[in-house]
């Protein structure tokens, strides 16, 4: 198991990429955008940067839902090999069966 107050801060992180999500996303497009003046572009990216770091969805770790662990992380199943392979070799998981020959 991941320490509690690794996994909790990550919690944290989506919470706040999910709130500021839409005022990033608007402050990025007029960043961008060539057609604007460069003063209210340059103004755009001082706000941008005034935003919570946490707020950046490149601060999200990929973590496993079982066991918190941040390594080995497959993104369809949202689980380490590790629990893949004991949720699998129980039986836990459909269609998942352990190779013998």
């Amino acid at each position: 198991m991941a320490k509690k107050s690794a996994v909790e801060r990550n919690l944290k992180r989506q919470r706040l990429v999910a709130c500021y999500a839409a005022k990033r996303a608007a402050l990025k497009a007029i960043a961008r955008d060539t057609e604007k003046p460069v003063e209210e572009r340059f103004a755009a990216q001082l706000k941008l940067a005034s935003l919570p770091r946490n707020s950046a969805p490149s601060r999200i770790r990929n973590r496993c839902q079982v066991t918190g662990r941040p390594r080995a992380y497959y993104r369809k199943l949202k689980m380490s090999r590790i629990a893949l392979r004991q949720l699998a070799s129980h039986g836990l998981i459909p269609g998942v069966v352990k190779s013998s020959w």
